[in-house]
């Protein structure tokens, strides 16, 4: 792979507001990149920069080995595709993938035969004479992801691109646009606050908070590394708790918290010593009905505070000693027999090396 983007240091303030703060960055060729973030993070601060919508205080902007701070929009090898689609209402869908060709004056050969091979790739073929109001929301998104990709943009921009669209629609398209960027080989930067939608289609993951990127790494890396307890606290659910390190040995370190036990979690090199934030996922607690098992080195005496069922899963929720609520997520077919009840007293076990501490 080679770098198709490049960010050095950049700035981008909005009055007294640092929207984008000394952001560092390099995109691959090919790459499904997701910015993803709660809102005020700067994320699509950072996307229009790239656009040239914004133009950042400082820093610079390479696209193809070339810096584009100083290009308008239309002069960057981008596309963007918004949250809204911005689609022509007046316009057939047709005309509405068109109008970029169209502008740049190709001939209605190229015109159509491009169209035609664009609406084959988006699933689109038998409505190009529609009008947006016909279609539903996630043919519309198709619509607009087949404008912007019918000019080979070298970057693709997407700012919220399922935002619009309903749950299950949402998760159709999730795996659709993923497909559409494998297809075309084209480098898409996806802005989001949708974290399992990010963790699903991406190639690699930039965390943001207040203006800075906090980690970037494959979504494994994000979600069973996290560097920080801020990343771990946005990416999926998780169980935590603070406490001290009291010894570290071979990856491991052992934990005081005043209302649990000594707990073992995994520790990151080069901590050996004070306050630790430890992060255990739901997925990783095993529950234990009668008695500790003896093949995990924590446990918790916890006490069943209620249920979710969710389809092929479900969701147990737990009061511990400290009145924190803890959250287990159990396949269906584990699922403990006899049910659990609200108000049952259990233990909660997990291994050492399925939580980590990191220092924040």
């Amino acid at each position: 792979m080679s770098s198709i983007l490049v960010l050095k240091d950049v700035v981008k303030t909005h009055g007294q507001v640092v929207a984008v703060n000394h952001v560092s960055l390099t995109i691959e060729r090919g790459e499904f990149f997701s910015i993803l973030g709660p809102s005020g993070s700067g994320k699509s601060t950072l996307l229009r920069v790239i656009a040239g919508l914004d133009i950042p205080d400082s820093g610079t902007i390479t696209i193809q080995e070339r810096i584009v701070n100083a290009d308008p929009p239309h002069a960057r090898p981008v596309n963007m595709v918004f949250q809204q689609y911005a689609l022509f209402p007046h316009m057939t869908v047709f005309d509405n993938i068109a109008f970029g060709l169209k502008m740049q004056r190709q001939t209605q050969p190229c015109i159509r035969a491009a169209v035609e091979e664009m609406a084959t790739l988006v699933r689109l073929e038998g409505k190009l004479q529609r009008f947006p109001e016909q279609l539903s929301g996630g043919e519309q998104q198709r619509v607009a992801l087949g404008r912007a990709l019918v000019n080979r943009p070298v970057v693709l921009l997407l700012d919220e691109p399922l935002a619009a669209l309903d749950q299950q629609l949402r998760q159709d398209m999730q795996a659709e646009l993923k497909h559409i960027q494998e297809e075309v080989n084209t480098t898409f930067v996806c802005v989001t606050h949708q974290q399992d939608e990010a963790l699903l289609v991406s190639d690699r993951i930039g965390v943001m908070a207040a203006g800075k990127l906090l980690q970037v790494g494959t979504p494994q890396e994000i979600y069973e590394q996290p560097v920080s307890s801020t990343v771990a606290k946005f990416i999926g659910l998780s169980n935590s708790f603070s406490g001290m390190i009291t010894r570290t040995k071979s990856g491991i370190c052992w934990i005081e918290q005043e209302h649990f036990p000594l707990m073992m979690a995994r520790c990151p090199k080069g901590l050996v010593a004070g306050p630790v934030f430890v992060v255990v996922r739901p997925e990783h607690i095993h529950i234990s009905v009668d008695q500790p098992c003896n093949d995990y080195e924590n446990t918790l005496s916890a006490v069943v505070h209620d249920v979710a069922y969710h389809g092929h899963e479900v969701f147990y929720y737990f009061c511990l000693a400290n009145d924190s609520i803890w959250t287990a997520r159990v396949p269906r077919a584990e699922v403990p027999t006899p049910s659990l009840v609200v108000g049952q007293s259990l233990f909660l076990q997990w291994a050492a090396h399925e939580g980590f501490a990191l220092s924040d």
